[in-house]
Parts: structure tokens; sequence; C-alpha cells
């Protein structure tokens, strides 16, 4: 609702149309594709809050992989000439599982695009944290703020990347650009954030900028490191080569995918871990043991309950029109 309204207020000329839609149908997902067979796509839709999707591993599953296969699916059946998959530094050696999930939708993309038969050309973004985006951080000191604190902070020494959603959108632009005037198949396009910050050091920059002083007026408590928690987000695989691209921020890592046979194998093992027996979802320790099978960096150590039931729901029944 919001994007159309922008829209149509600063390009009412535009032709558009609005499509409700989720990419975990694949059925709904084909046939739109079929429809109006884009030339260009950028999937951006993905599960991201990382406590939520450890939590509810399954679900972040349907939704980051399988949505994910089902888009880049559609992509080459309808003969898309580039899709552009939003990813994250959080899928370099994963330690949650929503960094896993973005892996494994990273590895497919890849293999299609490796894969060379049809026409479509697939093309992997990856950066870090987009600041003011749903679930940021900086949201969540503004709230705690405003309640008079404190502000919670996981470690003192945690750093992550951050840019800004003007930054992020025009280097996704350049990058799908760059794709369309060279082959480098199967290779990540890396976004250069500049040096990681210190989040104790945004929360006290945040409390400054109120008008406050830090650990006066508004403490800052630290809550320590969940175990799906990295203190540094890393933006490269240590198998991935890097090469410079034309423009200063973007460079080119090169692809580790495993073959095509190999991942579908590994994702059809994942589709009956997170189902189960057809009528509950599966457990959490079969979707992670399955998840890190399909991504081997991933370290799926997190302290949960492994016997714990996830939260997917049995295929819902057919609907008729």
């Amino acid at each position: 609702y919001a994007i159309d309204l922008e829209i149509g207020e600063r390009a009412p000329q535009l032709a558009r149309q609005r499509i409700l839609a989720d990419v975990r149908d694949g059925a709904r997902v084909a046939g739109c594709f079929a429809s109006f067979r884009p030339e260009i796509v950028f999937h951006a839709a993905a599960l991201k809050h990382v406590p939520m999707v450890e939590e509810n591993p399954g679900e972040g599953v349907m939704t980051n992989v399988f949505g994910t296969r089902n888009v880049a699916d559609a992509a080459c059946a309808s003969g898309v000439a580039l899709m552009v998959m939003i990813s994250t530094d959080k899928a370099v050696n994963p330690a949650s599982v929503m960094g896993a999930t973005k892996r494994a939708a990273e590895a497919w993309c890849q293999a299609l695009d490796l894969d060379r038969d049809g026409p479509t050309r697939f093309v992997t973004v990856r950066f870090g944290n987009v600041l003011g985006s749903t679930g940021s951080v900086v949201p969540l000191f503004q709230r705690q703020l405003a309640r008079g604190g404190p502000l919670t902070v996981t470690h003192k020494a945690v750093k992550r990347y951050f840019m800004t959603v003007r930054e992020a959108v025009e280097l996704v632009l350049q990058a799908s650009a760059m794709s369309a005037r060279r082959h480098e198949g199967g290779k990540i396009y890396v976004l250069d954030m500049g040096e990681p910050v210190l989040i104790a050091d945004l929360a006290r920059q945040l409390i400054r900028l109120a008008g406050l002083r830090p650990d006066d007026d508004i403490k800052i408590v630290y809550t320590g490191l969940r175990a799906w928690e990295k203190l540094n987000e890393e933006l490269f695989h240590e198998s991935e080569e890097l090469m410079p691209t034309t423009h200063p921020q973007i460079r080119l890592a090169s692809p580790r995918a495993a073959a095509k046979e190999q991942l579908v194998r590994g994702l059809d093992a994942l589709d009956r871990a997170v189902h189960g027996d057809g009528r509950t979802g599966g457990s959490r320790a079969a979707v992670v043991a399955a998840l890190a099978a399909l991504v081997p960096e991933f370290r799926a150590d997190d302290g949960l309950p492994a016997d714990r039931p996830d939260t997917v729901a049995p295929p819902a029944p057919a609907r008729h029109r």
C-alpha cells in the first residue's frame, strides 16, 4: 500500500499494478510471472529477524529458501533476463538459522546462474544492516530512549556494518547494471560499507543526540551475546576470491556453489524435515540438521531445545475460487 501510494504521488503517469502474493505459494508466483513476463526481478522478500527465525526455523526455511526457489524457478520459466537476489552478510559462515537460510538461497541462485541453460541471469547482492529498516537497532534504541532507557546491547565489543536505505538501493541498482555488461557466472556482488560500527558507540551517540548523558541520564545494559550471534559479521567467505569492479564500493566474490543436482537432493531433504509427517510441522532438530547438511559451514549450536516442535503448519487444503 505504501509503495503504491508513493509511486502514485511521485510518478502518476507510470503504469503499475499491485499484486498480493506469497513467495511460498509456488503456483501463484509462477502464474504472476507467466502473466506479466517481467524483464528484471528484484527479490527482497525474506524473514530477516534473527531471533524469531531462530525460534521458528521451518518458517524461515519456507520463506527464505523455498520462497527464493519459487521466484528463481518462475524467473527461468518465464524468460526473465535478470533476477537480483538481496542477501546479507549473515550468510557468510552463518551462526544463525536466518543466515543459513540466506546462504542456501544464494547457493540456489548461483547454481542456476552457472547452469546457463536458459536466458536468465542471476545476481546476488550481499550487504549488512540498513539503517531505519524494519527491526533494525536504531528504532529499537529510539523506543528505549523514549521510555527513559536503558538501552540494551548484547556485548561491549559487538560490531555491525551499516548503510542507509538510499545507499543500499543505489548500490543494488549499480550491481544490476554491471551484471548486464559482463558475465560473471555465479558471482556475488558485495557492497563495501566501510568500517563496522560498535553498537555500544551507536547507543551512546543516540543518547547524546537526544541531549542526554550516556550512563548518567540513560544507562546502557549489556544483555549477553546470544548463541546465534557473532561479535563481528563477515562480508566474504575465506574461499570466495575477491575481484574489483568499476565501482569503488562494489566487489565481486567468486562462486562456491554446490552442483545443482546436489542442491536439489539437499532441498528435498530439507522439505521433508520441515513438513514432518504431513500432519504437523517437523521438529526443530530435524529442520536445523537438514539445513546444516545443506550449508556445511552453518554452526547450528544455538542452545534452544532440540526436540522443540517448529511452528510450520501442515499444508493447507486446496482453496476454491
